[in-house]
């Protein structure tokens, strides 16, 4: 039976395998601009996994456009290491291209040795709080030739093909921007001037690299900014590129960094931006490929199938699995591990000024010091807990040939990874739940599920070394009260254990609370199905219908006696979670503790002093606490053992997976 998804493909004369198109993304493994082995590692993995064709980048065109994490793409000097990375790409199989791009006002002077970035105007960047320098027309034409000598840089190395970045709000998408582009001369005003400077530098590089060299070209379908480009302005900018500056293929992503649509995260729904990528294939007649949470070959196939792209870009999903092309190709689909767009790895790195790393992989970034050894005299490992940390941990422990047991106390593994997917828009963590599962089944690793391991269990099994990854208890805070039928634990909310009444006040605002008060406030609003459907039905206004998709029956207020809400949520996420507090009206009190919990509400006390707040349901999210009571047996019988997760400290999902693969390979 055809497969979509596994059908070669044509750019300019080049022919792509299959319709794969691992993008490049920000990895922060460059050293100096210079290709370093963890970035070849990195990308030879993923070419070995079966992707048609990996984009690097993005690489420099000169030295205001970037940093020195970046490859570097603005100096001969650098031809050699960009010629073995391509090397490595080209010879496991895939076709190589690297993304050129110029930051613009994007840039920071703290990467520039003190100069001023520069952008089409002096218009003020709200993510460096910076403003930049406004170029002159005689530095626009030197950065259009930065541009074009970076791209014959990139098909000296040996690569397949070049892509430039045209949108996301670097320099090229500043121009475009009524925005960001304030200028009066042939650069500024009407679309045809904005264009301008992106179709010179298109036109620049075809010159310079020939007619037969594949030109690729991402921009934006939609850059999501109030007052900025929407999708007529930039299907004209697609239709430009195609016919003025004779690009060879498009791949369209979405929204500027400082927009305010959500575009990776979790909440995201798979596929969702495919109606962009489709409008602009309606407009060309070139390859256009899709981007965004797309991270399962189904979601791959229909969008081809059904004609909303040509290839689709799948950048995290082969971070998370570098071998999901393969497994797609050989139909083992369910033997995939998903990303689970949650970007604790991969996207809040960056701004910790770190290399990527994946919750859901340990081995990604680290490819070649996380190879498994086997082990010349295999151990009988008892792995105690199967939460996230303990299946990642007896994973690497069989996978070096140790004989591992893996016990669990409940019905099923995945442990705190199902209340994490219990929020509105977290769905993907029981995702991971499941493909973890999916990979201890096919591992010789031995299951025991409903099984509680104590002393007798110890003395029975004798196991050479233990991996305790019990993970942890909710914590109860001695308020008076406390124990009144009405107060229950967040984690019993978020698996649906307890019912809350109209009137709930959250104690904690940490991520659990956070999560607990949006899953909250989800209750009594329309789904997905039920909006469609009154919608296309013209049932109620759209304003009514926005209304009832967001407002829920209860009523909610979150405390929290830090001055922060969600000091332990990640970055990227943590933005959206604010956004869709405001939006359902979620009221969040800092610097605010309980007091005492009442049969009529609870008493707080806070910057405005004490005040009574009348309550249905009073819910608990004031943290965890690590569960090691059966360490203190395993020291007295003297049995090795490491403890991991949230068994060893509480922190985030990415921790548990991490440490547990370690303790593992080091069993």
């Amino acid at each position: 039976m055809r497969d979509p998804l596994f059908e070669p493909i044509k750019i300019n004369r080049l022919e792509v395998k299959n319709r794969i198109y691992m993008p490049a993304m920000h990895m922060n493994m460059a050293h100096n601009y210079e290709v370093t082995d963890r970035l070849v590692e990195f990308y030879a993995e993923r070419a070995r996994g079966g992707a048609g064709m990996i984009v690097v980048g993005y690489a420099t065109v000169d030295e205001l456009s970037g940093n020195v994490m970046n490859i570097g793409a603005h100096k001969d000097e650098f031809i050699p290491g960009l010629a073995r990375l391509a090397e490595a790409i080209n010879a496991n199989g895939a076709r190589s291209a690297v993304q050129i791009n110029h930051a613009g006002r994007y840039n920071h002077s703290i990467f520039l040795n003190g100069k001023q970035p520069v952008a089409p105007s002096a218009v003020a960047s709200r993510m460096t709080r910076e403003t930049p320098k406004a170029l002159t027309v005689e530095e626009i034409q030197e950065v259009v030739d930065h541009f074009a000598q970076a791209a014959l840089r990139v098909k000296k190395a040996g690569y397949s093909a070049v892509e430039i970045l045209s949108g996301t709000g670097y320099l090229i998408s500043e121009f475009l921007s009524p925005l960001t582009n304030k200028r009066e001369d042939q650069y500024g005003g009407d679309l045809d001037n904005r264009m301008r400077f992106g179709l010179e530098v298109m036109q620049a590089i075809r010159k310079t690299v020939g007619a037969d060299y594949p030109v690729i070209v991402r921009m934006n379908g939609n850059d999501f900014m109030p007052g900025g480009q929407g999708r007529v302005e930039l299907q004209a900018y697609a239709q430009a590129l195609v016919e003025k500056a004779g690009v060879d293929a498009l791949c369209i992503n979405v929204g500027w960094h400082e927009a305010r649509v959500p575009q990776i995260i979790t909440g995201v729904p798979r596929g969702v931006f495919a109606y962009l990528s489709r409008g602009i294939k309606e407009k060309v007649r070139v390859p256009v490929i899709a981007s965004h949470r797309i991270n399962d070959p189904y979601t791959a196939r229909e969008m081809i199938g059904d004609g909303m792209c040509d290839m689709v870009a799948m950048g995290r999903s082969l971070i998370a699995d570098p071998f999901l092309p393969e497994k797609a190709r050989s139909g083992r689909d369910d033997q995939i591990v998903h990303c689970i767009a949650c970007a604790q790895g991969c996207f809040d790195n960056l701004f910790k000024l770190k290399a990527v790393e994946c919750l859901c992989n340990p081995k990604a970034g680290r490819e070649k010091e996380t190879r498994a050894v086997p082990v010349a005299q295999p151990k009988r490992v008892m792995v105690i807990g199967g939460g996230p940390a303990g299946m990642s941990a007896a994973l690497a422990a069989a996978e070096r040939g140790h004989k591992v047991t893996l016990y669990e106390q409940s019905d099923r593994l995945g442990g705190q990874l199902h209340l994490a997917g219990a929020p509105p828009g977290r769905e993907e963590f029981t995702v991971l739940a499941r493909d973890l599962a999916k990979q201890i089944a096919l591992s010789p690793v031995t299951v025991r599920l409903q099984q509680t391991v104590d002393e007798k269990l110890l003395d029975t099994e004798k196991p050479d070394t233990v991996i305790v990854a019990t993970g942890a208890m909710p914590v109860m805070p001695p308020i008076p009260g406390a124990e009144l039928p009405h107060v229950v634990q967040a984690w019993d909310v978020l698996a649906n254990k307890v019912h809350v009444g109209r009137r709930v006040v959250i104690v904690g605002g940490g991520a659990v609370g956070v999560e607990t008060a949006l899953f909250l406030a989800e209750k009594g609003t329309l789904s997905g199905e039920a909006l469609k459907f009154l919608m296309i039905n013209r049932a109620e206004t759209p304003e009514t219908l926005f209304e009832l998709a967001i407002k829920g029956s209860k009523e909610i207020l979150l405390i929290e006696m830090l001055e922060a809400i969600g000091k332990d949520i990640g970055r990227s996420t943590k933005w959206c979670m604010f956004q869709d507090m405001d939006r359902t009206a979620i009221k969040r009190l800092t610097v605010t503790k309980a007091v005492e919990i009442t049969p009529e509400g609870i008493t707080i006390e806070g910057p405005e002093g004490r005040q009574k707040i009348p309550a249905d349901t009073v819910v608990m999210a004031v943290g965890a606490k690590s569960r090691q009571d059966l360490c203190a047996v395993l020291e007295r019988k003297g049995i090795a053992h490491q403890k991991v997760g949230d068994a060893r400290q509480v922190a985030q999902a990415i921790d548990a997976i991490h440490q547990g693969f370690q303790a593992g390979q080091a069993a």
